[in-house]
């Protein structure tokens, strides 16, 4: 059994890019709602959490399909 580590490799390091990354936007998402009162704060959270729930969604995508 051959091993391809670049690619394990490749894989490693998009998937936690990609965890990061939306971490990050789940982040700025729960400090927007924070905001009292700021209506541009809550509508770019919003926003924040459309983009998680879209990336979650893609993913159960791709493993669904």
């Amino acid at each position: 059994m051959n091993i391809d580590w670049a690619a394990l490799g490749s894989v490693l390091g998009v998937s936690l890019a990609v965890t990061v990354g939306l971490v990050g936007v789940f982040t700025l998402g729960i400090v927007g709602l924070s905001k009292e009162g700021a209506v541009a704060a809550r509508t770019g959270a919003y926003a924040a959490f459309a983009v998680c729930a879209a990336a979650v969604a893609y993913g159960i995508y791709i493993i669904v399909a």
